[in-house]
């Protein structure tokens, strides 16, 4: 954009050095008219694109307002406000969007359809409740399939309980109201809706993967609303307890290793996994990461594939903590143990952002590209599902909550 304007500037400069020189020969009329003219047209064109600019750069500043984890009282009038600008740009402004956390696909990506969701944010609760809080995401199908999964898998097994939603990124919350119009809880506003509700007894499952800073932050917001209840109890995640060091396992995270593992089989065309590692296929599970020091449940996970049996899965991590589950690491562990076909798939309970764009996106430091740019392997394929949208994971978040109410 700048070196349009520069470009525009220089061209404008350079007709007028011609004018000047124009006393040295000899001009006609409709010479000198034309070169006045491509003066003004020169001039116009850099006021248009300065224009645009100037439109994307609020849209962007507004998005980057909303891009935050804090929610305050002019969070609402944002949101409405960041997507009036947005919508107001043309499609050529659009492309101009860039900002802090600003871009092109914050309101352009098509995710989904977020009418199929439902925030469950009705009141009306009853005196039982099952608060299911998840980190989030904007992906609407995602959303839909995993998250809204485990929800209503939960309210089918009890029927006799109000399942409500809740989200601890506020990052999200906003970005799904901003574009799509959908307003869900965050912690703070689901309890507060649970007490005026008059709830009693209240039962917390997170859909967490373990009990890393999203558990943490959770406990504490809860904390504050406990003499609220009659009873408040709060479930485990997904994998259970953490464990003191890389080989402690339990029944959690075996049940779960051997469900990602038979989901990804079965999706990818084989039998077994035997047959997979027979035709030279690796499986390689994606997780987040995490400084926090749950991050040994990731070292943990390998562990209980390698007890399993399973020699042709890998467990990475998009943070690359622990520093054994890197991209690099896995691409070198997988190389070395002589496999040359690899499907990748999400470790994680929902197939959203990082999924799409940090496993299996066209980026060249996307887990999909650095694999085929390795050179090492003769194919590379990638699963886009999450944990969430399982059965059977399902059926041990459901266990999981039947565990606290007894």
């Amino acid at each position: 954009m700048k070196k349009n304007l520069a470009a525009a500037f220089l061209l404008i400069g350079m007709m007028a050095g011609s004018l000047a020189l124009a006393g040295c020969g000899k001009k006609t009329a409709v010479e000198d008219a034309d070169q006045e003219t491509a003066v003004e047209d020169a001039a116009q064109e850099a006021a248009v694109e300065d224009a645009d600019q100037k439109a994307a750069d609020e849209a962007a500043s507004l998005i980057d307002a909303i891009y935050v984890q804090e929610r305050t009282e002019d969070t609402d009038e944002l949101c409405t406000q960041a997507k009036e600008a947005w919508d107001a740009l043309t499609d050529e402004q659009k492309e101009l969007v860039e900002g802090t956390n600003a871009d092109p696909d914050y309101f352009g990506r098509d995710t989904g359809d977020a009418a199929k969701d439902d925030p469950r944010n009705q009141d009306e609760i009853g005196e039982k409740e099952i608060l299911v809080v998840s980190f989030g995401t904007s992906f609407n199908d995602s959303r839909i399939d995993d998250i809204k999964g485990i929800e209503d898998a939960l309210q089918k097994a009890y029927p006799d309980w109000s399942v409500r939603r809740a989200f601890t990124s506020q990052i999200i919350i906003n970005h799904i109201q901003a574009r799509d119009g959908e307003c869900i809880d965050n912690m703070d506003q689901a309890l507060e809706r649970a007490v005026e509700n008059g709830v009693k007894n209240l039962v917390i499952q997170p859909t967490h993967l373990m009990h890393g800073a999203e558990y943490d932050e959770l406990t504490e917001a809860v904390e504050a609303y406990q003499d609220q209840f009659e009873t408040v109890k709060i479930a485990e995640p997904l994998l259970g307890e953490v464990g003191s060091d890389a080989e402690a396992v339990n029944d959690d995270k075996e049940r779960v290793a051997k469900v990602l593992t038979k989901t990804a089989v079965k999706a990818a065309g084989y039998d077994s996994l035997k047959a997979a590692k027979k035709d030279g296929a690796a499986f390689v599970f994606m997780g987040h990461g995490t400084s926090h020091t749950a991050k040994v449940s990731y070292s943990q996970m390998q562990s209980q594939m390698e007890e399993l049996g399973y020699e042709n899965v890998f467990v990475g991590t998009v943070e690359g903590e622990p520093e054994e589950t890197s991209c690099e690491a896995v691409i070198e562990a997988v190389a070395d143990a002589g496999y040359k076909k690899v499907v990748l798939r999400p470790l994680m309970v929902v197939a959203g952002d990082h999924a799409n764009n940090d496993m299996a996106g066209p980026e060249e430091d996307s887990w999909l590209s650095m694999f085929q740019a390795s050179g090492n392997f003769d194919s590379v394929e990638t699963q886009i599902a999450g944990l969430g949208s399982v059965k059977a994971i399902q059926k041990l978040y459901i266990e999981h909550t039947a565990q606290v109410m007894d």
